[in-house]
């Protein structure tokens, strides 16, 4: 495994943290990027920046420069390049105003004879101008008779389709600009596709001169890309602001080009930078941002932090309560973008919050009495170890990993869902550390009815299926686009993708295939000792591979998942920790340091790169168990804040200056409106009193569950699950049956209250306390009991129905806050 590609983690957050900065700037400097300049080639170029600077800290681009060479005679600055001459050495210096910096030049090779490389340069033109996109040359068909690999990925095939195809007719050797391969994209034959470059451009003439010179094809020996640079890495700006960025190919050679020209740009964040299509970035608003540049296969981010505007919140930052790391790192990310923390939120706010991140239910009205009564200025870190202890704990975070795994009777047959759901539930009630975990989930052998980790298995009999599976559930990798071809977006390989699932090749099962359910659903996976997954674009078969792990020889007997684990699970594999740390995180605080939560791709980055890194090393130092994490979080002041928008945090939603209401799971409150009715739930199949936290199986029948997003268990995405409003979720809260059926029942919550001798302000703060975890407001009893007063005694019933109604479909209540 590479070493910068197993430290990716700690690379981003070193880049992140390049961005916190202190805000009171002192004196600016300037600095001219990059500062060392090779041109190695007559036709290399190099573009310059000069960059204002407070300390290490990068600032926006200096404006209205000059630029000067101390040597004409072997470089000049020409629009912002600079471009060579002769061999030698010289010196670039940048002015703006009273500020200067330098950088040295140093010029080779200008006596050696040129020729264009059709792998890292020809075919980048033609990826830049999109020519080889999905909706152009690059579609599984192509256009027109005329297909190109999508972005380039296969350059011997696109060489074939260039030169040889059709007869050769779309190059012109003895004229090139008779070619047909530079009429079309330039207009001057009818193109669908319209005008890619113009005549007499660079990349023309560089086509133009490949042509000339013989088209000469891609070789063996063409060195190979190693790495990307893109310059500034990181920057503060401001609105208004603008940045060119440099993207620098550092080959395996070891030769560096400047590749700014042929890499295509896209804004990760348009709300705070816009990017166009040479680098410039134009900064839109306050925030954080990246801006990605893409090269021959690989990505490259640029971060730029935006300070929110208003009065400076450094006094409220100091003043801010820190618990551990996780405040540390939340305050300095805070500090850099001018957001003030809200204050902690109180008690009543906190216990009903905790009950229901940690264990998903309501804590009782005894337990919230206690809890508010409870003046031990260590309570709530005791209340967080309670919690962890619980029994419904492991109800909880049994349905959170059976949504992750698929555990469904739509798929499984009723005695492997059992058993599945049963091997789900005994990890986490042994507080198995998920390494372990899921080192045992990935490898399982064996009947699935005896090893319920084996129904993994069952549910997923393709190798490349096994393969997309593991890395989304457990790497939060989509590599499913890299099947076909090499990833667009990411650095993912067509033969990557094959080598991880020739990893699958040779797991077997006996009673595969056919329906989910046919006959007794009952099947035995095993590992086999031969047999290659063919890879369709080589007719071969890759070397079983993890993705960046190392490959084994075709001819090892033994069971290639043990290989394959051993990587997933591996502590020094940022992936994995990455992935499950932001599961957890996101379940905690309802935004997830990476969103969306299952999406931890490199050019999708965490809001907080720094502590998404710290909070990696914290569990792996921890051995992967993740209560350990859980408790921290839950013990840190950032998730202890108040929901509570201040002036300056209001437009704040991902850096986590306040706690984030969101709405509750499906699950969680059909289970609330049970407990606070006391009218449980019935679900065919299941006692009376099973609460759906409880149910193994996501098919079991519930219209109020399906009506408010619970999962499907179909496929690996986070997406299934939705909170999103609807008018069928109004119409079931105002007039559905569930809530209605619950507050009528016989030995309902309401009842016993409107028959008890309790007084109406006693009623009230029953209520509150067991609906929205806090005891009413003066002006809430007094509105409420004048209602009482002015009751009829048969109509007290009603009132106290319509007080829990009132209470169950507020939004106070409807979300965790």
């Amino acid at each position: 495994m590479r070493v910068h590609r197993v430290f990716l983690s700690l690379a981003l957050a070193a880049a992140y943290a390049a961005v916190v900065g202190d805000l009171h700037a002192t004196e600016p400097s300037l600095s001219v990027l990059p500062g060392e300049i090779v041109l190695d080639t007559v036709k290399s170029s190099q573009r310059i920046v000069a960059q204002r600077l407070d300390g290490d800290q990068a600032l926006a681009e200096a404006r209205d420069v000059v630029w000067k060479s101390s040597d004409e005679s072997i470089a000049t600055v020409k629009n912002g390049s600079v471009i060579p001459h002769a061999n030698g050495l010289a010196t670039i210096t940048a002015t703006a105003g009273e500020l200067t910096a330098t950088a040295q030049v140093r010029v080779t090779g200008q006596e050696t004879e040129f020729h264009w490389n059709f792998r890292n340069q020809i075919l980048s033109i033609f990826s830049k101008a999109n020519c080889n996109g999905g909706a152009c040359h690059g579609a599984l068909a192509g256009k027109k008779g005329f297909k190109l690999s999508l972005f380039g990925y296969d350059p011997a095939s696109d060489y074939d389709s260039i030169t040889r195809h059709a007869r050769g007719r779309r190059v012109t050797y003895s004229d090139p600009g008779r070619s047909l391969l530079l009429l079309k994209p330039t207009g001057t034959l009818p193109h669908k596709g319209g005008v890619r470059f113009e005549v007499s451009s660079p990349d023309y003439l560089a086509i133009a001169e490949w042509i000339a010179d013989g088209a000469p094809p891609p070789q063996e020996s063409d060195a190979r890309l190693d790495h990307l640079q893109i310059l500034p890495a990181a920057s503060r700006q401001s609105p208004g602001d603008e940045q060119q960025l440099v993207v620098i190919a550092h080959y395996e050679d070891g030769r560096r080009e400047d590749v700014t020209r042929w890499a295509k740009f896209d804004s990760v964040n348009t709300s705070v930078a816009e990017v166009a299509a040479d680098g410039h970035v134009s900064i839109v608003g306050p925030g954080e941002g990246a801006v990605k540049a893409w090269f021959l296969n690989q990505n490259v981010l640029a971060f730029v932090s935006v300070p929110y505007p208003g009065e400076p919140a450094a006094v409220a930052i100091a003043a801010a309560p820190r618990r551990n790391f996780i405040d540390e790192m939340i305050l300095a990310k805070l500090d850099s973008l001018n957001l003030p923390p809200s204050p902690p939120a109180d008690d009543a706010q906190f216990v009903r919050r905790a009950y229901l991140d940690a264990i998903g239910i309501l804590p009782t009205t005894a337990e919230t009495r206690d809890f508010l009564a409870d003046h031990d200025p260590a309570k709530r870190d005791k209340l967080i170890d309670a919690l962890l202890k619980r029994p419904e704990f492991v109800d909880y975070w049994s349905y959170q990993w059976s949504d992750l795994l698929l555990v469904s009777g739509d798929r499984l047959r009723p005695e492997a869902v059992k058993s599945y759901y049963g091997w789900i539930r005994g990890q986490v009630e042994k507080n198995r550390p998920w390494d372990e975990m899921v080192h045992e989930l990935v490898t399982a052998s064996g009947g699935t009815y005896d090893n319920g980790a084996a129904n993994f298995y069952a549910l997923h009999q393709d190798p490349t299926v096994m393969a997309e599976t593991v890395a989304q559930a457990f790497l939060g990798l989509s590599i499913g686009c890299a099947k076909c071809h090499n990833h667009p977006l990411e650095k993912w390989t067509n033969d990557q993708y094959f080598g991880m699932a020739n990893l699958f090749s040779r797991v077997r099962g006996k009673g595969w295939g056919g329906d989910y359910r046919s006959g007794d659903g009952k099947r035995t996976v095993f590992a086999d000792t031969a047999g290659e997954l063919v890879q369709p674009r080589t007719g071969k078969p890759q070397l079983p591979r993890p993705l960046d792990g190392e490959a084994i020889p075709f001819a090892a007997t033994e069971d290639r998942r043990e290989h394959m684990a051993d990587w997933l699970t591996s502590k020094e594999n940022p992936y994995f920790s990455r992935a499950i740390v932001n599961r957890v995180w996101a379940n905690y605080f309802g935004v997830g340091l990476v969103e969306k939560v299952d999406d931890v791709r490199l050019t999708n980055p965490a809001s907080n790169e720094e502590l998404l890194a710290a909070t990696q090393q914290y569990l792996v130092q921890h051995d992967f168990q993740l209560k350990e994490l859980m408790r921290v979080i839950m013990q840190s002041a950032a998730y202890q804040r108040s929901s509570q928008p201040l002036a300056g945090n209001q437009n704040d939603g991902r850096f986590y200056s306040r706690y984030y209401p969101r709405r509750l799971s499906a699950e969680v409150i059909l289970d609330a409106y049970a407990a606070v009715t006391k009218a449980p739930s019935t679900f065919k199949g299941f006692d009376a009193g099973t609460r759906a936290m409880q149910l193994p199986d996501a098919s079991v029948e519930s219209d109020f569950l399906a009506t408010f997003g619970r999962p499907e268990r179909l496929i690996t995405c986070e997406c299934e699950r939705s909170d999103e409003p609807s008018m069928t979720q109004a119409l079931h809260l105002y007039n559905g049956e569930t809530l209605l059926k619950k507050l009528g029942a016989k030995d309902s919550r309401s009842r016993q209250l409107a028959t008890s001798d309790k007084s109406p302000a006693e009623i009230i703060e029953e209520a509150y306390l067991a609906t929205l975890c806090r005891f009413p407001t003066t002006a809430e009893t007094e509105a409420i009991s004048a209602e009482f007063e002015q009751l009829k005694a048969e109509d007290r019933q009603e009132l106290v129905d319509d007080l829990f109604w009132s209470l169950l479909t507020s939004k106070e209540f409807l979300f965790n806050h």
